[in-house]
């Protein structure tokens, strides 16, 4: 008898990196029913749309599913709702509380983290600093409240994977576990160099809030007089678009064929934030196009410095004018580039985590 297998996903309301992994755990597990705090049907993939999709009773409510950010304290005791009685194998996705469900006491439970909780853990000031006095203390209290619950629930996971070396370290500062790196899928066979690109301009692709640091991008292009594209949308679009240079020009959405041809002709990919992995960094590489991005965070995974790209340590928009002007001297080579990400591709992630999985199953 084929074993029954639950995966469990924050939200389904896009396709971001994490929904690409969930649709290759899917390749893996076909059978597989997804249980979700809230999902749109229309906002992803074909493949998530055939399966059998058991969601939380938040998704009831449209105003809740269209704002649910403000139902964060929420979500651990919808999370823990689930009935997963009868699931031989649960695999969470997570990077919220997905990892906090509650799996059968002779179950497997393998938990894949993305990140652990940025809003409880080392992105809450870059979350909240901005909030009024009395909203700020009735958030500290919840916040509390989550890490308690985060911490705590960490134990329903038999085995942690972890989606860079970055996001193991936190694991263990965290929850004091020991996690195995498997990185996450990039479609290597669609993001591929072009024959002849124009490399005429620098390129940064990223959601445009705080903590990414676009406004690093945005001043260290306009003082050195560099043509910048930039793909993303956020809360901070209007104040960088008016901080911009006259050769930086905004993208607000784009289509996945548009952005090859963004990654294939660009210079490099320039990033001044910290991300948990970065699958943009890897998507460019597999456009033989290098990356100028901070030396912290999964880039260190992805970027082989001075080969692939340049990692730089001043983090600051001084240190970034520097590192670009010392790019410009490095003589990279394209085939190199384009070698080095097929270490993401998705075969690769499949076979990784499903030797992982299979390893550990009772």
């Amino acid at each position: 008898m084929a074993e029954k297998v639950a995966i469990i996903h924050d939200w389904l309301n896009g396709m971001r990196g994490g929904e690409k992994v969930l649709e290759e755990i899917l390749v893996l597990y076909p059978e597989a029913d997804i249980f979700t705090l809230f999902y749109e049907p229309a906002a992803v993939s074909p493949l998530i749309r055939s399966k059998r999709v058991v969601v939380s009773r938040l998704n009831r409510n449209r105003w809740i599913r269209n704002h649910y950010q403000y139902f964060l304290p929420w979500f651990p005791r919808h999370i823990e709702a689930f009935d997963l009685n009868g699931y031989s194998l649960v695999i969470s996705s997570s990077h919220c509380v997905a990892k906090g469900a509650i799996p059968a006491p002779e179950s497997l439970h393998v938990g894949y983290v993305h990140s652990p909780m940025r809003y409880a853990w080392d992105q809450y000031h870059s979350y909240f600093s901005g909030t009024g006095f009395w909203r700020r203390k009735i958030v500290q209290r919840e916040i509390s409240r989550l890490r308690t619950w985060d911490v705590s629930s960490s134990a329903r996971v038999d085995h942690f994977a972890a989606n860079s070396t970055f996001v193991r370290r936190r694991i263990e500062k965290y929850y004091r576990r020991e996690a195995t790196v498997i990185h996450p899928p990039v479609d290597t066979e669609f993001f591929q160099p072009a024959a002849k690109p124009s490399r005429d301009y620098f390129l940064l692709v990223s959601a445009l809030v705080p903590y990414k640091n676009a406004d690093m991008v945005v001043a260290a292009c306009r003082e050195l007089n560099e043509k910048l594209l930039v793909v993303g949308q956020g809360a901070d679009r209007k104040t960088l678009g008016r901080s911009a240079g006259p050769g930086t020009e905004f993208l607000a959405a784009v289509s996945a064929e548009k952005l090859r041809e963004l990654y294939q002709n660009a210079r490099a990919l320039v990033f001044a934030g910290v991300e948990d992995f970065g699958i943009a960094f890897a998507e460019s590489q597999a456009c033989a196009t290098p990356v100028i991005a901070l030396d912290r965070g999964g880039v260190r995974d992805i970027v082989v410095n001075r080969t692939t790209g340049l990692l730089y340590a001043d983090r600051s928009v001084a240190g970034l004018k520097k590192a670009i002007a010392d790019f410009s001297r490095l003589d990279l080579s394209g085939a190199a580039i384009r070698e080095n990400s097929l270490r993401f591709s998705s075969a690769r992630f499949r076979a990784e985590l499903g030797q992982f999985i299979s390893s550990r199953n009772r």
